[in-house]
């Protein structure tokens, strides 16, 4: 007999369209944005705004560039990466929008990387033009020389402040977004980008890469395809326009105007995702921070009557403690928090702030985002990552792929047209990621199913969690182990102690700590990479790291230890 299979199903299905996710944002009534809908405004500056129809033509003419300039696309629809590092801009989607019309591969780079992760980023996609914002532009220089782009390839794009600029960093050729809209069309200077309907194009063509640390190794680029943008897209669109329907029905004048703030790293999912795509389907306009900001934050939710946001964890910690927080979301309609675990004792604080209801959101870089969510006439006051999304599968598993018991814990396994196809020319990294028949995807995250009700209890996979955003530990030992006072090294999480849900990186070291102090140790972290890598956990000395016969490193140990240190700590007190 084979064995007993426990599939989760969501409560119902969607019908989707076969449709390029160009089409679904510009030209089709599934979006509910209209040729005059501010889609993208600076938050400090709101004047400086685009329309859909704007956009539309943006998009278009940055595709042409990449196209006859850049030779994006040349050799045909999803090979030519180029690499975008920047901060939060008006135009970032459009950039994002014109490399898929050009036929090239969005590869989103945090602006938060030092040069040599930036280049790694490069060599990996083997991109030849880089985008930047111009504070990053420096960073950009740097890994370009290290890669050997040319600076002629390096493109500095400034829309905030009003400004409407494209290029080099050496600021020796022309500005690709000069002369506008009358002018680019009078030209023929605009590419119209290709329409595609056949389910397999949908499904397979790699239209961005979201980087996603492994456990060993640097991290991976995930594909990410048409179908699963339109899908992640779409499908939450429709639950929350089935809760609009039922609201009217209740009361015909319920009206709803999507407003969102554009505060976390346009990079990762949340941004990509939720700023370049999303608002658009829903219908109303993306105000851009060029970076978070607290105080501004609560600002623009008051000032621009915000009605909808995802954040994470540590910022709702702000909300939930911080004494600035008074009247600024009275606009706030719902609250979505993701990207780390969050407890409901401070998920009924910050609600308490907000006024409103918070739902947790699970979904992984892999899974083009949620695949989880919670309606929102609903509530769960349990801590759980809420029900399924419609046209997801997904399994409890042992690490046999055997399924568990329901109450049990395992691995989630998913299925779904938001799951990635794999990683971007990494066979063994697509093969591991997948079951042993290759249908389900494993997503390292462990948990259980509980009265119809799912909990993230631990992550099989060793990645560290600071403010939402992934640190590998194999990245962080391997730049340890690189220094000659540094003879063996290991890498976990610990517990904020401030309560925010953050993981702080802590290393565990052999070394002679006469010849190489703490500070010394963190500084030369500091220099070689990003901050949310940073070893706020601290630096641990030991004459030994704790490692099996096979030589893996026993983290369980590590974490057994700092948990006795914190016991020890509170002791004292």
């Amino acid at each position: 007999m084979p064995p007993r299979r426990t599939i989760y199903l969501p409560t119902k299905d969607y019908e989707l369209p076969d449709i390029d996710i160009l089409t679904l944002i510009y030209d089709s009534p599934e979006s509910w944005t209209q040729e005059n809908t501010v889609v993208h405004a600076e938050a400090a500056l709101p004047s400086n705004a685009i329309t859909k129809a704007q956009a539309r033509v943006y998009t278009k003419r940055l595709a042409w560039v990449f196209r006859h300039v850049f030779s994006i696309g040349t050799n045909g629809p999803g090979k030519d990466v180029v690499v975008c590092i920047s901060s939060g801009q008006i135009l970032l989607s459009n950039v994002f929008y014109g490399v898929i019309a050009a036929g090239g591969v969005f590869s989103a780079a945090s602006s938060a990387f030092t040069a040599g992760e930036l280049a790694r980023q490069i060599k990996q996609g083997r991109s030849s033009c880089i985008v930047c914002s111009e504070d990053c532009r420096d960073v950009a220089i740097k890994a370009a020389k290290e890669c050997g782009v040319p600076a002629s390839r390096v493109l500095v794009l400034e829309s905030m402040g009003g400004k409407r600029v494209l290029r080099d960093v050496e600021k020796k050729g022309q500005n690709w977004l000069d002369g506008g809209e009358v002018e680019w069309v009078k030209r023929g200077d605009l590419l119209d980008w290709e329409k595609i309907t056949d389910k397999k194009t949908l499904k397979d063509r790699v239209v961005c890469l979201l980087y996603s640390s492994g456990t060993t190794g640097v991290p991976k680029g995930v594909n990410i395809s048409h179908a699963n943008l339109v899908s992640e897209g779409l499908i939450p669109q429709y639950q929350i326009r089935e809760y609009f329907a039922r609201q009217r029905r209740l009361n015909p004048a319920y009206r709803f105007e999507y407003r969102t703030l554009a505060h976390l790293p346009a990079a990762h999912i949340a941004g990509c995702q939720g700023y370049f795509v999303n608002p658009s389907i829903a219908g109303g306009p993306v105000f851009w921070m060029p970076k978070f900001d607290f105080p501004l934050f609560l600002e623009y939710n008051r000032r621009y009557k915000i009605t909808t946001f995802f954040t994470v964890p540590p910022i709702y910690l702000l909300i939930a403690k911080s004494p600035l927080v008074t009247d600024q979301f009275a606009s706030l309609v719902h609250a979505i928090t993701g990207a780390a675990p969050m407890g409901p004792e401070l998920q009924a604080m910050a609600e308490k702030k907000l006024g409103c209801q918070i739902s947790q959101t699970w979904g992984l870089s892999e899974t083009t985002g949620s695949v989880t969510a919670m309606p929102w006439d609903q509530k769960d006051e349990t801590g759980s990552v809420s029900p399924l999304l419609p046209n997801v599968r997904m399994r409890i598993v042992d690490d046999e792929e055997n399924d568990v018991e329901e109450g049990q814990e395992g691995e989630f396994i998913v299925q779904g047209p938001m799951i990635t196809t794999g990683y971007w020319a990494n066979e063994t990294a697509t093969k591991e990621a997948f079951t042993k028949d290759g249908a389900w995807f494993k997503t390292g995250d462990v948990g259980l199913c509980k009265d119809g009700k799912f909990y993230v209890v631990d992550r099989k996979k060793e990645l560290i969690k600071y403010k939402g955003l992934q640190v590998a530990p194999a990245e962080l030992e391997a730049l340890l182990l690189s220094h000659k006072l540094i003879l063996d090294a290991a890498v976990i999480g610990v517990p904020d102690p401030s309560g925010s849900g953050n993981e702080l990186p802590r290393a565990y070291v052999v070394a002679d700590q006469s010849m190489i102090s703490e500070s010394e140790i963190k500084a030369f972290v500091s220099q070689n990479l990003a901050q949310h890598k940073q070893l706020r956990g601290g630096v641990v000395y030991l004459d030994a790291i704790p490692k099996s016969p096979s030589g893996k490193i026993l983290r369980r140990e590590l974490r057994e230890l700092a948990k006795r240190e914190r016991v020890a700590g509170r002791a004292k007190i």
